[in-house]
C-alpha cells in the first residue's frame, strides 16, 4: 500500500470532510486526494489553518490517542487586550464546559504576539464591533471541543479569529488559505515526533 502525507492550510469556512453538509465548502474543493486519505482530526468550519491527512491509520491511531500528548499551537485574535492575569488563568488552566461536564484545561504555554502576516479573513472580523483586538500564541497539549474558544472566553476575551499555526513541528509557515504540501512518510512522522 502507498502511503500519503499531506498538510493543507484550510480556509475559513470549510469543512474538515469530505462529504457535503449545507452551504460549506469540503476538503474535495480544493484537490482531488486519493479515496483513502482522510483528516487527522478536524478544525471548525470557523477556524483556520494547519489539518493534516494521510491514508496511515497508525498515524491517526497514535496522534488521537488521549494517552499521548502531542502540541497543537493556535495563533488566536481576540477582543481587548488580556491582562497579566488573563495570561496566567489561560496558562494554569482553566474550568470549561464541555456538554455539561466541567473540565480543567491542563497548563497552556502562552504569550502574546504581534499581528501575524496573513491574508485578511473573508469575511473579515467586525472591527467596527470589536476596534480593540490582541493576538496570542497558545500551545495545548490536549483538544476538547472548541477547548480554545471556550478558554479565552471564560477569560473574558472572546476568540474572533482562530488559526492552526502548528502540530508539533509541522506548520504552515509560507503557506495560505487553500495551500497543499504533500510530505514525505519521514518527514510526517520526524516534524510530528513519532518514530515509524
Amino acid at each position: 500500500m502507498q502511503y500519503k502525507y499531506y498538510k493543507i492550510y484550510k480556509p475559513y469556512g470549510m469543512l474538515s470532510q469530505f462529504t457535503p453538509e449545507g452551504e460549506h465548502d469540503t476538503l474535495a474543493s480544493l484537490f482531488e486526494f486519493p479515496k483513502d486519505v482522510y483528516p487527522i482530526g478536524r478544525l471548525d468550519h470557523d477556524s483556520e489553518g494547519l489539518l493534516l491527512l494521510t491514508n496511515d491509520k497508525a498515524v491517526n491511531l497514535r496522534l488521537l490517542n488521549p494517552g499521548r500528548k502531542h502540541m497543537r499551537t493556535y495563533w488566536i485574535q481576540v477582543e481587548g487586550t488580556p491582562d497579566n492575569s488573563a495570561l496566567s488563568s489561560l496558562r494554569n488552566g482553566v474550568t470549561i464546559n464541555l456538554k455539561g461536564t466541567l473540565h480543567q484545561t491542563l497548563p497552556a504555554v502562552v504569550r502574546t504576539i504581534s499581528s501575524p502576516a496573513l491574508p485578511e479573513r473573508n469575511p473579515s472580523v467586525n472591527y467596527l464591533k470589536h476596534p480593540i483586538t490582541s493576538w496570542l500564541q497558545v500551545s495545548i497539549s490536549e483538544g476538547k471541543n472548541r477547548q480554545i474558544r471556550k478558554m479565552t472566553a471564560k477569560v473574558g476575551h472572546p476568540t474572533l479569529r482562530l488559526i492552526r499555526f502548528a502540530i508539533e513541528k509541522i506548520n504552515i509557515t509560507k503557506m495560505i488559505p487553500g495551500d497543499i504540501v504533500e510530505l514525505t512518510k519521514h518527514e510526517f512522522y520526524d516534524l510530528l515526533l513519532l518514530r515509524p
